[in-house]
C-alpha cells in the first residue's frame, strides 16, 4: 500500500523501479525527499489509532465505559432480553452499587457508558457481523458438513435452515445458519 494515497500496489511494487515509477507518476512533489522522510511516514502510518488498538488498550484512551457498552450488549444478547434492558435495569444497578458499595457519585460512570436501545442494538449487530464474517472465513479454510431443512411459516414464508458442523481447536462446533425466504 503506498502511504501517501492510500493506494493499493501489486506483489511487484517492492520492486525499486517499481516505487520509483510510482512516485513520480502520482507523487511527483515527493520525488526529492530522502529515506529518512519516508521512514517516519511509515512509523506515523504504523503507530495510527486503529480499531484492534483502541480495544487491546484498557483505559489509555478513556474507552473503557465505550468496552464496557459492548460487554453489556454482548450479555443483553446472551440473555435474550430486550434491548432497553440497558437503560431501565443495568445503569440504575451500576449507579446503586456504586453509591452503595464504593460511596461514589455514579454520574460520571453512567455518562461514559453508552446503553441506549439503539447503541446496544447497533453493538449486538456489529459483534454478529463480525461473528459471522469470521465463521464464513473459517469454513473457507476447512473441511466442514452441512445439513440443510426447509421449512413453512403458517403464512407461507419459507425458512431455510441450514446446521454446519466442524473442527476447531481440537472440538466439534455446530452452528446454525437461518435465513427466511420470502
Amino acid at each position: 500500500m503506498c502511504l501517501l494515497c492510500n493506494k493499493v500496489l501489486g506483489n511487484d511494487a517492492m520492486k525499486p523501479s517499481k516505487l520509483q515509477n510510482h512516485l513520480r507518476r502520482c507523487h511527483p512533489d515527493k520525488t526529492e525527499k530522502d529515506l529518512k522522510y519516508f521512514q517516519t511516514l511509515k512509523d506515523k502510518f504504523q503507530k495510527r489509532p486503529t480499531l484492534d488498538r483502541m480495544f487491546a488498550s484498557t483505559s489509555q484512551r478513556n474507552d473503557d465505559g465505550l468496552r464496557a457498552s459492548y460487554n453489556i450488549s454482548l450479555l443483553i444478547a446472551k440473555s435474550g432480553k430486550p434491548h432497553t434492558i440497558g437503560e431501565k435495569l443495568i445503569l440504575p444497578a451500576v449507579e446503586e452499587v456504586s453509591k452503595t458499595v464504593l460511596h461514589k457519585p455514579a454520574s460520571d460512570i453512567i455518562k461514559r457508558i453508552p446503553l441506549s436501545n439503539n447503541t446496544v442494538e447497533r453493538h449486538i449487530d456489529e459483534m454478529s457481523s463480525d461473528i459471522e464474517s469470521f465463521l464464513c472465513n473459517y469454513l473457507q479454510t476447512i473441511h466442514f458438513s452441512i445439513q440443510l431443512d426447509e421449512s413453512t411459516l403458517p403464512d407461507n414464508a419459507a425458512l431455510l435452515l441450514a446446521y454446519v458442523r466442524f473442527i476447531m481447536n481440537q472440538e466439534i462446533y455446530e452452528e446454525l445458519l437461518f435465513d427466511n425466504l420470502h
